[in-house]
């Protein structure tokens, strides 16, 4: 079981995350273990997506039951697939409704965060922006025989310009007069090097405006986009990616517990309903070539209370197939159960982290299979491990031994592995359930 094609930068990258106790934003796939169904289905569905159809799927899992190392999986998948993908959090500050600009918030970080194949890290806003108007050029010298150097002078700006507008007019329904003008500002400020423009564009798309006085003097636009246009502009984005080639936009929306935790009952209700009006456009067919994936824990999901089935429309769409057992799963259905790898998972995706780990310090350290084997023995064999031990705690435990024998080799294995704490580091439910209804 070889580790291939593993770039040092992703090894880098596996290894100084999962020791931080974070998700590698790239190079995942060469340690997943355990997820081939459903990443099977998840391939599935993003080939309706391509084909001009919308998603929404529910990942929901325990703390550490790798929510967030799913998605990450899923970008890297749906990138290879030539998607445009983003990644956000759900924080106290953001949300998916709101009208004190926290849903703003969400859509600068979904913004901010956008990734394609060739820039994985996100930031890709200004390279397609660029893309986008690459092709328009090159569009508009054909159909008027004009050679392409020759249609970069001053003298076609205004050509280019008509066709910008009329590109953007076609792909748009709400709010595409004034998302032209500013992509049109966006190919002034690239064709004229007027870095100042580009930027304040830029600024523009990421929702950074708060005032449409600000916005009109820069930019000469009426209107800026807020809570309450947000979700027309993502709209107009993934149609924009479409028409650049890319296959759809895919949205990941994670930490959802944090919708659970609004302590207004309305407010909660207005969030919910959004994720409705979301599903409903995605599966009705009104929107085409978006993905929504939403990560959260079953609290979030099935309290009667608080969660996702305290709204009834919700609730009746998203109650789980009751012929779906843990041996026989139902993939297709838009909410996916992240079951906890079992032991047998754990001990492969520990060989794995062993050999990325070796690759990224260029080392051999001396820790062989009955070791992982003895080290699980040790973790699992603790007072509550079986209860609350989650692979993150398990991952960051191993790494840490391996970083202590690299730069300490001839060590006692056995007192590393002896020294081992298992900790509850799940949030506490009751804190959940006594947040404070006002």
């Amino acid at each position: 079981m070889m580790i291939e094609n593993i770039k040092p930068r992703e090894a880098t990258s596996i290894i100084n995350s999962l020791l931080g106790g974070v998700v590698p934003k790239t190079g995942v796939q060469h340690i997943t273990v355990g997820r081939s169904a459903e990443i099977q289905a998840f391939i599935n569905a993003l080939e309706d997506v391509k084909n001009g159809h919308s998603m929404v799927k529910f990942w929901i899992g325990d703390f550490g039951s790798g929510k967030s190392f799913m998605m990450h999986l899923l970008n890297t998948v749906a990138m290879k697939q030539k998607f445009v993908v983003a990644n956000a959090d759900f924080t106290p500050q953001n949300r998916i409704y709101a009208n004190d600009g926290k849903s703003l918030a969400l859509y600068t970080a979904i913004i901010d965060n956008l990734a394609i194949q060739t820039k994985p890290e996100g930031g890709a806003l200004s390279t397609l922006m660029e893309k986008w108007i690459e092709q328009i050029i090159t569009k508009a010298a054909q159909e008027n025989n004009i050679s392409i150097e020759d249609i970069r002078n001053e003298q076609y700006e205004k050509l280019i310009q008509d066709y910008i507008m009329r590109t953007v007019n076609e792909l748009t329904d709400v709010g595409g007069f004034d998302f032209g003008l500013v992509i049109m500002k966006y190919y002034q400020g690239y064709i004229k090097d007027d870095e100042l423009l580009r930027k304040n564009a830029l600024r523009w798309l990421k929702g950074e405006y708060h005032t449409k006085t600000e916005a009109r003097q820069d930019l000469g636009v009426r209107d800026i986009i807020g809570d309450d246009n947000f979700y027309d502009m993502l709209k107009n984005f993934c149609k924009l990616f479409v028409s650049i080639g890319y296959s759809g936009f895919m949205i990941n929306l994670d930490e959802a517990i944090n919708l659970y935790k609004i302590p207004t009952a309305v407010m909660r209700e207005k969030n919910y309903e959004k994720i409705l009006s979301i599903y409903n456009d995605c599966f009705q067919g009104k929107v085409s070539n978006l993905f929504f994936n939403f990560a959260g824990t079953r609290e979030f999901l099935e309290n009667e209370r608080r969660g996702l089935f305290s709204y009834q429309a919700l609730k009746s769409r998203l109650e789980t197939n009751k012929f779906e057992s843990q041996e026989i799963r139902d993939f297709a259905q838009p909410v996916i159960r992240l079951m906890p790898l079992n032991e047998t998972e754990i001990f492969v995706l520990l060989q794995k982290l062993k050999q990325v780990f070796d690759i990224n310090y260029k080392t051999n350290v001396d820790i062989t299979s009955e070791d992982i084997q003895l080290f699980m023995e040790e973790l699992f064999n603790r007072p509550g491990a079986s209860e609350f031990l989650t692979p993150r705690e398990v991952i960051r435990d191993f790494l840490n031994i391996m970083s202590i024998l690299r730069q300490n080799p001839g060590f006692d294995k056995a007192k590393l592995f002896a020294d081992i704490e298992v900790k509850d580091e799940r949030p506490v439910e009751e804190d959940l359930e006594n947040i404070k209804e006002i």
